[in-house]
């Protein structure tokens, strides 16, 4: 990875929405795979869409107009849609790569769903609802929560009970907090946590290790990635860094469900390294 280029990912990551907002970072990233890659031509694409959807709008239109002229526009007209065929393609995580080819997955749909909204004056936040990423707009009593995946469809309780369902996720359905706006750096990292599991399973070892840099320089904090970092790194053969990973990792979860797997590759390490001496 270039340095400049990861360092504007961290910079935009952290910054607040009013000054970066969430496409520049989704440009970062995209830049750091595509080091040439012209941002300011994705820009300008959404702002022209957002002025062909005003130029649609009646005089005083109703949100409904305005969500509906959004959904023709971007999935009937410009044929977006969720990429079932091949959902773990890299490029369903690079925006660049989703506004040209028009297919991704929920989670970078959301975010051309809510830069459009943004340059339309409709104030959409990303849910991280569990194992499917959605769109939502608080409105006086309630919220309308919306799925760029499926064309834009409005979710009713009963489908989000649906989708719950479907996850792995195993807590009783609090959507109140299940439906909690997403903080832009949240968003960020799980954009590349998507990445890197696309390229763990490919095999990509280099790039993965890439991702969880990446994702740890944004917030250090995030205990887990130095798990994966470390078991990464054990891949690639790289037993000392791996092995101060793991054991950071420990120190600050001795008792996780992981931890007696991970004490024991730490010892295999320390076989490994005291076998070469």
């Amino acid at each position: 990875m270039q340095v400049n280029l990861t360092e504007r990912v961290v910079e935009t990551a952290r910054a607040p929405e009013d000054d970066a907002p969430l496409l520049e970072t989704a440009l970062a990233i995209a830049a750091v795979e595509y080091p040439e890659l012209d941002t300011g031509r994705y820009r300008e694409q959404l702002d022209q869409w957002a002025d062909t959807i005003l130029s649609r709008l009646s005089e005083d239109p109703s949100l409904e107009e305005v969500i509906q002229t959004l959904n023709d526009f971007l999935f009937l007209e410009q044929g977006f849609e969720g990429n079932r065929d091949d959902y773990y393609d890299p490029r369903n995580s690079f925006i660049n790569d989703v506004l040209d080819r028009r297919r991704g997955i929920p989670l970078t749909l959301s975010i051309v769903y809510i830069e459009l909204g943004r340059r339309l004056g409709l104030p959409f936040k990303g849910v991280s609802f569990p194992g499917h990423f959605l769109v939502k707009l608080s409105l006086d009593g309630g919220a309308v929560v919306l799925d760029p995946f499926n064309g834009g469809i409005s979710l009713s309780e009963e489908d989000l009970g649906e989708l719950l369902q479907m996850s792995d996720f195993d807590a009783p359905g609090d959507f109140g907090r299940l439906l909690a706006a997403a903080r832009k750096q949240d968003i960020v990292v799980r954009l590349l946590r998507n990445l890197k599991v696309v390229y763990q399973r490919a095999g990509q070892l280099e790039k993965a290790l890439d991702i969880v840099n990446l994702i740890l320089a944004i917030d250090e904090s995030l205990i887990p990635e130095y798990r994966d970092r470390g078991l990464i790194l054990t891949e690639l053969d790289c037993n000392q860094a791996a092995r101060r990973d793991l054991e950071h990792y420990l120190a600050v979860n001795p008792a996780d469900e992981d931890a007696d797997a991970i004490r024991a590759l730490i010892d295999e390490l320390a076989i490994e390294r005291s076998s070469l001496h």
